[in-house]
Formats: C-alpha cells, sequence, structure tokens
C-alpha cells in the first residue's frame, strides 16, 4: 500500500512540472510581441528586425529633415547612420530639429512609420537610451554645467 501511495505521489509531482513548465511555455510565447525593443539607426542597419516587429527608434531629429503637414516626416540619426520616420498625427510641442526623439512603430518598405513619437522636456534632457546608444558610439558628449 505504501509503495502505490509514493508512486501515485510521484506521478501527480511530474504531471504538476509537466504543466507548469507549459504554462510557462505559452506565457512567454504570447508576450513576445508585448516587449518593445529600443534601437538606433545604426542597430538597424547592422541587424534589421523581423518584418512587421514593433519596437522603438531613437536619436535625434535630423536638422533640416523635419517636413510638418498631415503626414511628418523626418530623418532620426545617430550620427552614424539615418533612417527615415513618417508619423501621421500631432507631434509634442517640445518636438525639433537636432533634439532627442525616441519614435514607436514598425518599417514599411524603407520607412520608419510612426504611431507614437516622444520628444524632449527641457533644454537639457536626452532619452537615457538616446544618450547611451550615442555615448557608446563615442559621439555624444553632455554638456558639463559652468559655474
Amino acid at each position: 500500500m505504501a509503495g502505490l501511495k509514493k508512486q501515485k505521489r510521484i506521478q501527480l509531482v511530474v504531471i504538476a512540472a509537466v504543466l507548469l513548465t507549459v504554462a510557462s511555455g505559452l506565457v512567454i510565447y504570447a508576450a513576445r510581441d508585448a516587449f518593445e525593443f529600443f534601437r538606433s539607426p545604426s542597430d538597424i542597419a547592422s541587424d534589421p528586425p523581423r518584418p512587421n516587429e514593433r519596437f522603438r527608434l531613437g536619436g535625434l531629429v535630423k536638422e533640416g529633415t523635419w517636413q510638418s503637414g498631415d503626414v511628418h516626416r523626418f530623418v532620426v540619426t545617430d550620427l552614424e547612420a539615418d533612417f527615415p520616420v513618417e508619423f501621421t498625427g500631432i507631434v509634442p510641442d517640445l518636438f525639433r530639429e537636432g533634439q532627442g526623439t525616441i519614435v514607436t512603430g514598425t518599417i514599411e518598405g524603407e520607412v520608419f512609420v510612426a504611431t507614437d513619437v516622444l520628444a524632449r522636456h527641457d533644454e537639457d534632457y536626452m532619452p537615457k537610451e538616446v544618450a547611451d546608444a550615442l555615448k557608446e558610439r563615442g559621439v555624444y558628449q553632455p554638456d558639463t554645467p559652468t559655474n
């Protein structure tokens, strides 16, 4: 009798472990598209995203490229590579050429089609991901305050 109870207990533990593994796998599989990764234009040039992959593109709005209207067109640069962006909607009031920005969307053809545009919030701010990516490439030097 004791051997039978032990065998049933082991079977229950094995079944529970298998069910837990399957449930974890399903959760990870379902959440894979929920994550939005940050990339710079250089990252896209060296490692293109999957088709229809939604991600965040960050860098500086290249001087002289912003065309406003019903569709805003501009180029995001990390000073090594550029990527054209289109956005239909209203850009933030602080959106400017030469300033840091992060856009969220997908690549369609050769253009990044943005669904969201974020801009700096004061004259000293640059999104952390953008600043880190530019620092990695050695092209960004933060302003040092003078006293």
